[in-house]
C-alpha cells in the first residue's frame, strides 16, 4: 500500500549496520564524485525550499556510470527537484519557486533543473495522465510511486555537508544493475522506460518486462524524475 514503510527504507546518510550501510556509504561516495550534482546540492540547499530532494535519474544513473565505469554525467538528461509546500498548491505558487530556482543557475543546468511541489502533483496528475494519484504527504513518499525500485531514491545536502538519502525500496536493486516494476504500484509503460534504460546501460537486467517489447519500443523520452509517465525513473 502506498505510503507504507518498506522494511528495507532508507532515510539517512548511513543506516546503524548490515548490507545497506555499505550501500549507503557507495551511494554518498559516488554523489560526492559527480560535480555537476554536487553543485545542483549546494545551489538548492542555500534556497532552503522545504522537504526538497534531488530525484531519480539524476542520481540513480550516476550510480549506473560508476558500475559500469562510465563519465558520471553519461545519459543523465535533468535533474528533477521536488520538494513539498502544502501551505500553497497553487500553480503560481510553483511557478514562483520555479523562476526562483532558475534565477540561482547558469545554462546548461538552468534549462535542466525540473522543479515540482510534491504537495500539488495530485491536482494535475489525473487530468494529464488519466489515472488517479493520491495527495502525498512528504517529498520522498513521491519516490514509492515510481516505475521501478531503481529509479526510488532521492539525496538532499544538508547544512552540515552530510548527504540525506531517501529510497524508500533499499538500495540493493541499483546496486545490483536490477530493474524491475514497482511492486505496489503498476505502471503500463514499464517496458517503454526499460528499453529507455537498457540502450544506454545494457549491462542492467530488466525483470518483469517482455524483452522483445523493451528492444523495439523507441526512444520516447519517457524515463522523467518527476511523476509523468506514470511514475518517476529520471
Amino acid at each position: 500500500m502506498i505510503g507504507r514503510r518498506h522494511p528495507h527504507a532508507i532515510t539517512a546518510e548511513r543506516p546503524d549496520e548490515g548490507d545497506d550501510a555499505e550501500l549507503v556509504e557507495w551511494l554518498a561516495a559516488i554523489v560526492r564524485g559527480a560535480p555537476s550534482l554536487m553543485r545542483v546540492l549546494l545551489t538548492i540547499r542555500a534556497l532552503e525550499l522545504p522537504d526538497w530532494l534531488i530525484m531519480s535519474g539524476a542520481v540513480y544513473q550516476r550510480v549506473l556510470n560508476a558500475l559500469t565505469e562510465r563519465a558520471p554525467d553519461y545519459g543523465v538528461r535533468d535533474y528533477d527537484l521536488g520538494y513539498f509546500d502544502a501551505s500553497d498548491i497553487s500553480y503560481e505558487a510553483e511557478d514562483a519557486v520555479i523562476r526562483r530556482v532558475a534565477a540561482d543557475f547558469d545554462e546548461p543546468l538552468r534549462s535542466t533543473v525540473e522543479v515540482r511541489n510534491q504537495a500539488r502533483v495530485h491536482v494535475w496528475f489525473e487530468g494529464h495522465f488519466g489515472e488517479s494519484y493520491t495527495p502525498l504527504s512528504c517529498t520522498a513518499e513521491a519516490l514509492e510511486r515510481f516505475v521501478s525500485p531503481m529509479f526510488a531514491v532521492g539525496v538532499r545536502l544538508k547544512r552540515d555537508d552530510r548527504l540525506h538519502i531517501a529510497a524508500p525500496f533499499g538500495l540493493a536493486d541499483l546496486f545490483a544493475l536490477r530493474l524491475r516494476p514497482n511492486p505496489r504500484r503498476f505502471s503500463a509503460n514499464f517496458s517503454q522506460v526499460a528499453a529507455g534504460v537498457t540502450r544506454r546501460w545494457p549491462e542492467v537486467t530488466v525483470e518483469g518486462a517482455i524483452l522483445e517489447r523493451c528492444t523495439a519500443a523507441p526512444d520516447h523520452h519517457v524515463e522523467k524524475g518527476r511523476q509523468d509517465g506514470g511514475g518517476g525513473s529520471g
